[in-house]
């Protein structure tokens, strides 16, 4: 017989990229949009096979619970022969999709050929099933009177699917029966996962951000924190740089678990892009990333070296409650009272405001030629969604991905309005209240002034990759006195201009 040529390792990830390639031609956008299908570039990959540990023990049991064309699990496999030791290495590769599985095959067949040169074995197979119905099906089935044993993985890797999932889908309902909620696909894969996984088994993923923050996530962030320790994270600063070839601008993360693992430190490194060409590595104790006590078990994601500002401040550590403020998402729902909304004030209207009507220090009402109207009808069925006309500190919900600031705070004046009782607050606006009334003057341009702080920002960042704020963002967040926002509030009505430079200079100046 012929001699086989030798199958070297970077030929997998390239034989796997290349069908990558081909495959991402083939699918239409509701095919992917169906399958929430986002395949991972041949870099990434082999990022992330490299952050399992090579064990001296060989037998590895792999799952892949959205393979794609194979490019993960050829990724892993290369990361393993790598080494000297003779691996077995079984493999379950789940793929819905008619179009991947001819890919898949060959390219697992390609793996199997490269372990067996090396000295080692690989078995495979794929299964075409629903992930979540055939692994909620498994879980389902150890409990009870008829308990059967199920296969245990020692490895998982993946590139789960990203959609949400409806409430009354047979996904949702599979979910709930082995004790998962939540609100995405992308979640459900990485617990279902975790629930298949041995002790002691790793679980490397690149998932969204958007769970580490958010109230929708928080079961599942109970989740994975009750079973598994977090050993890594990878975050890449460039929101658009994971999955360029796909549009893709959700901020990613890279995380690697350990299934009953005991939680010590966590190893956080960042790059700019899925090119790893500028990794920065910096090991953090476990409450730099999960506060103690912290109710939402937000996950925070230092992005630098260093304990943040406000974690170290001995002047910002009071809550929203402490201070007696409150902050409320815009109660005007503008589909919602859609007859009632004016493009200008009139007779029997009120002010009704929305982001665009602020820029930092000012408040441009009414907009002639804005897309948004500009009052709204006071009536019977209006006057309980407004507020009466005050002073207000304002944060916008949503910023755009071009803007540099999560977070931009700005204040309401009520002489903007005169003549106006009661004002409206749109949904895309957060507002800092006291009992639905307006705040003292300086205590309002106090809070904006900490709220646009880069201290601020940065902080807010640990634990949000979303352009998103929520009214929950910010009550969980930890604030100066009033008597310190009081003092930023007389500083900043005596500048006749505010630049950031000066904001950070003056809240740096409340913990010295």
């Amino acid at each position: 017989m012929p001699e086989v040529k030798l199958i070297e390792l970077p030929t997998l990830l390239a034989r796997a990229d290349a069908s990558r390639k081909i495959v991402n031609g083939k699918l239409n956008l509701e095919t992917k949009t169906a399958f929430g299908q986002y395949m991972t570039p041949a870099a990434v990959a082999s990022f992330m096979a490299s952050l399992f540990p090579l064990q001296p023990e060989t037998k590895v049991r792999l799952l892949d619970p959205g393979a794609g064309v194979g490019s993960l699990t050829s990724a892993f496999v290369a990361h393993l022969n790598e080494s000297s030791l003779p691996y077995e290495i079984d493999v379950d590769a789940y793929e819905i999709d008619p179009v991947m599985r001819p890919y898949l095959k060959k390219n697992l067949a390609l793996c199997k050929v490269s372990t067996e040169q090396r000295g080692g074995s690989l078995s495979w197979q794929i299964i075409s099933d629903d992930f979540i119905i055939d692994a909620s099906k498994h879980i389902s089935s150890t409990g009870g009177l008829w308990a059967e044993e199920i296969k245990k993985y020692t490895h998982c890797i993946m590139n789960p699917p990203y959609k949400k999932i409806s409430s009354a889908s047979r996904h949702r309902g599979c979910l709930h029966s082995v004790g998962i909620e939540t609100v995405n696909l992308y979640p459900a894969f990485v617990a279902l996962s975790l629930s298949l996984m041995e002790t002691g088994g790793c679980l490397v993923a690149i998932i969204p951000r958007s769970f580490c923050n958010g109230p929708y996530y928080r079961p599942f962030r109970e989740f994975v924190l009750e079973r598994s320790a977090v050993l890594r994270i990878h975050l890449f600063t460039s929101r658009n740089k994971a999955f360029k070839e796909d549009n893709v601008l959700q901020e990613n993360i890279i995380i690697m678990l350990e299934r009953g693992g005991e939680q010590h430190e966590v190893t956080v490194s960042t790059s700019t892009d899925a090119n790893f060409t500028d990794i920065a590595t910096a090991v953090y104790p476990f409450d730099h990333i999960v506060r103690t006590n912290d109710p939402e078990i937000f996950i925070h994601i230092p992005i630098s070296p260093g304990k943040d500002f406000i974690d170290i401040s001995k002047s910002i550590r009071l809550s929203l409650d402490d201070l007696g403020i409150q902050v409320s998402t815009g109660p005007v729902v503008d589909f919602r009272l859609k007859e009632h909304l004016r493009n200008m004030p009139g007779k029997n209207t009120v002010p009704l405001l929305y982001p665009c009507h602020f820029s930092r220090q000012s408040i441009e009402w009414p907009q002639a030629r804005g897309k948004k109207p500009n009052a709204v009808l006071l009536n019977h069925e209006t006057k309980r969604w407004l507020y009466p006309n005050d002073f207000y500190t304002v944060v916008r919900r949503f910023s755009s991905k071009e803007e540099k600031r999560r977070i931009v705070a700005s204040v309401v004046d009520p002489g903007v309005f005169q003549g106006a009782e009661l004002i409206g607050f749109e949904n895309h606006l957060n507002v800092f209240h006291e009992g639905r009334k307006g705040l003292p003057e300086v205590l309002a341009k106090g809070l904006a002034v900490f709220l646009n702080s880069t201290v601020v920002d940065d902080n807010f960042r640990r634990f949000s990759g979303h352009t998103q704020v929520n009214a929950t963002d910010l009550k969980l967040m930890k604030y100066p006195g009033r008597e310190d926002l009081t003092e930023l509030g007389k500083w900043a009505m005596r500048q006749d201009d505010l630049t950031q430079g000066m904001i950070d200079e003056q809240v740096e100046k409340i913990s010295e």
